[in-house]
């Protein structure tokens, strides 16, 4: 017997016509919650909330909760409550049709469980500000509900027995599923060996294991082999960075493609909705956008011929949906729904509106998310967490104010002045320019609350005014992270300055909310999975990530012997020269000294990694006037992707040079230049992040929860970004180069327990 939800049924089969994705603001989880309670409990006796009806049709087993059930002598109705905020003629006709088709659904269940002739079924829409209800009741005749639901049920069956089919065939394939090449490399074994047994026993697990040993196929292997015998529905494999996704498709490609029979698995690819939208000045709704118009008419086709096809990568996704004359975008994410494998960034499970995380709470997925490059998901998970709302950006950046935003705008105007007078006039203001608050304040809300109903009004019937909706979304992530506030963030009120005067710049104040620990946020991530990898070659000490990213307790940690030895790299420890900033203008001489003798000894492609532009353009100017005879290279602040692979290319090439990169910046990690491409590496500094006012806090919020604070905020983030750098020197097993640690702390013996065992220092 196939089974369903009543939602699930719905929105396979009942959905028709365009999509609807107007600029309106949704009520957050809690405000639906709460509206239905209010709702219900409006409601006289003997009216039962949360009824549940099952039953059976054309070999569908239904299953369901009606939000209300109310039954005596003299009256029986069915009831649906929908939460909202604003106009309700928002509400556009696709989604009352979906939603009235989930309360046929119920009526029908009902009928055939108490064998009624007729059931009024009650439509209720509640606003969750006002509290006010619209409702709409309508009686159904029981035949006509038997129809529609064996209408639904029938395309749902077909469809649901392929995919049965579909699975059956996947597990048998996969149980026999052999490794890609002939051999393991060195250390892949034991990589593979742990990630499926962490799957098998539904442990989570972080593994650090070295760059070159394949860990995109070494992982992504035993995790889609142990989907049968562990019963996963679904990996996810989630990157840190673009270029991630394209190796995990490379990978699973690499693995299906040598296997002596085909293996029917499906893979999509997800990518970020600005960078897949054929229409960007359109508003996702069918009024607006001739690829949301009629959308869900079409989507059946587009659907049946995406299944056929194992590789949903972007260039696949934009030729099916070139073909059915469909949103690429909404197609992919359709297909998440109906695709064994999921490729994309860690926001796609992580962030506050991910996708692949509500799709594994509907579907009761068993799920196993495998994350790449996971040394950078504790800074990824603090931007998904925090939101800036600038006083420019809200009140000045709409070109030309439509007449129906003027009066709000002007209130939130109002209200944002009456904010930050208090601190514009304190007497130290002077002294400060930032200020920590205890709470976010409410002042702003109920002006913002305005600005949101008002510009969702006018983007109804103007969805191309770009310059309006940022103005709309800024207001919408403010207040839902508002919501949320805790000590696991900071709230803050800062300005900037006139040049020369200490007086606050007009326009220039920001109410901010960051994320300091990303725990909070995460921890119902991971419990939701069956199952979550985490690897790196960067994960020690493993209780700094745990602590940090909400791991379960029973996390495992396991670090993969490297197949590299001591006798690969010529390894210096230079602690006679200090990196601080205070020391860094004495440190010029001596470390271009270095650099100089090393390239007349071997010359070569050298990379050389500071802490900030200032500093790199200090030792550039001094390497540059004292050595002119060298060919220097230089990272630049904000370099776009053309410049970017222009440096790599020229840093690589056959003439030597020296290229000056900021660590952790984007030359710090996933640049792979092995053999000769690259013979040296110089990091001339430690990488800790700045004292400042903020770190501070951090450190502050860190010692308390966990009693580990300076090494939280400052040592091992630092730590981490020196063995990203140096990583860049040994790709493969054949390469040799010279790398050389520059600061007089690298004599410290627990700094140096930091640094990857193979080097030989512990």
């Amino acid at each position: 017997m196939i089974e369903v939800s009543v939602r699930n049924l719905c929105e396979f089969a009942a959905r028709s016509g365009s999509l609807e994705f107007r600029y309106t603001p949704a009520p957050s989880a809690d405000e639906g919650i709460i509206g239905h309670l209010t709702v219900q409990q409006r409601r006289p006796d003997p009216y039962v909330a949360e009824y549940r009806l099952t039953g059976e049709c054309s070999g569908i087993a239904i299953s369901g909760r009606v939000d209300g059930y109310y039954a005596n002598p003299d009256k029986c109705y069915l009831e649906e409550i929908k939460t909202h905020r604003g106009n309700i003629n928002r509400i556009g006709p696709g989604r009352r049709a979906l939603h009235w088709a989930q309360l046929k659904v119920y009526g029908a269940l009902l009928c055939m469980r108490v064998k009624r002739d007729n059931i009024d079924l009650r439509l209720t829409y509640f606003e969750v500000r006002d509290e006010q209800e619209t409702q709409d009741t309508q009686t159904f005749e029981a035949t006509l509900l038997t129809q529609f639901l064996t209408t639904l049920c029938d395309r749902y069956r077909h469809w649901a027995e392929s995919e049965t089919a579909h699975r059956r065939a996947r597990d048998e394939a996969l149980a026999a599923l052999r490794f890609p090449y002939p051999d393991f490399r060195t250390g892949q074994r034991a990589l593979s060996e742990n990630v499926y047994k962490a799957a098998r026993r539904d442990t989570p697990l972080l593994l650090q294991a070295p760059t070159g040993i394949g860990k995109t196929v070494g992982v992504l292997f035993p995790a889609i082999k142990a989907m049968p015998a562990s019963d996963l529905d679904r990996v996810f494999f989630l990157s840190n960075r673009n270029t991630g996704r394209q190796l995990g498709l490379d990978g699973l490609r690499s693995i299906l493609d040598h296997q002596d029979t085909t293996v029917p698995l499906r893979f999509v690819e997800l990518s970020a909705k600005e960078a897949s939208c054929d229409h960007p000045d359109k508003a996702c709704h069918g009024d607006s956008c001739p690829l949301a118009n009629g959308f869900f008419d079409r989507l059946s086709a587009a659907r049946q011929q995406a299944t056929q096809t194992r590789c949903l990568d972007q260039t696949t996704l934009r030729r099916i949906a070139a073909e059915h004359d469909i949103c690429r975008y909404f197609l992919a994410q359709e297909m998440a729904r109906w695709s064994d494998i999921v490729v994309g960034d860690v926001n796609h499970y992580f962030d506050q509106f991910a996708l692949l995380y509500s799709l594994a709470q509907q579907h009761l997925w068993r799920v196993m998310p495998v994350v790449d490059e996971a040394h950078n998901l504790i800074d990824r998970a603090r931007g998904m967490y925090s939101m800036e709302l600038s006083e420019a950006e809200l009140l000045y950046t709409v070109r030309k104010v439509p007449a129906p935003l003027l009066k709000p705008l002007s209130e939130l105007e109002t209200a944002w002045a009456a904010l930050i007078r208090p601190y514009l006039e304190d007497s130290e203001f002077e002294l400060h320019h930032q200020y920590y608050l205890d709470e976010v304040p409410e002042a702003l809300n109920s002006a913002l609350y305005s600005v949101i109903a008002a510009i969702t009004d006018y983007l109804t019937d103007h969805p191309a005014a770009a310059d309006v909706q940022q103005v709309l979304f800024t207001a919408l992530a403010f207040l839902r992270l508002a919501d949320s506030f805790a000590d696991h963030s900071l709230c803050t009120l800062s300005f900037e300055t006139v040049s020369g005067s200490l007086q606050a710049k007009p326009g220039s104040g920001k109410l901010c909310i960051d994320n300091l620990i990303p725990a909070d946020h995460l921890r119902p991530r991971f419990d939701a999975a069956a199952c979550t990898v985490l690897f790196s070659a960067t994960l020690s000490p493993p209780q700094y990530h745990q602590d940090l990213l909400g791991l379960p307790a029973d996390t495992v940690f396991k670090d993969v012997e490297s197949p590299f030895s001591r006798e690969q790299i010529d390894l210096r420890l230079i602690t006679s020269i200090n990196t601080r900033q205070q020391q860094r203008q004495h440190s010029l001489a001596p470390i271009c000294d270095r650099i100089v003798q090393q390239m007349t000894a071997i010359p070569g492609n050298y990379l050389v990694y500071v802490s900030s532009f200032d500093y790199l353009n200090a030792l550039f100017e001094y390497l540059r006037e004292h050595a002119p005879t060298l060919r220097l290279l230089r990272q630049r602040p904000g370099m776009p992707p053309t410049e970017r692979d222009s440096f790599i290319t020229e840093a690589s090439d056959a003439t030597p040079s020296v290229g000056f990169a900021v660590l952790g910046g984007v030359f710090g990690e996933g640049i792979d230049l092995p053999g000769e491409r690259l013979i040296g590496v110089f990091v001339a500094t430690l990488g800790l992040p700045p004292h400042n006012d903020l770190y501070e806090v951090l450190r502050q919020r860190l010692e308390a929860r966990y009693g580990r604070g300076y090494d939280y905020t400052y040592l091992y983030p630092g730590i981490q970004k020196v063995v990203q750098a140096a990583g860049r020197l040994i790709r493969t097993e054949e390469d040799r180069g010279v790398i050389e640690l520059i600061d007089d702390r690298f004599s410290r013996p627990a700094i140096r327990a930091l640094l990857p065992k193979w080097w030989g220092l512990r």
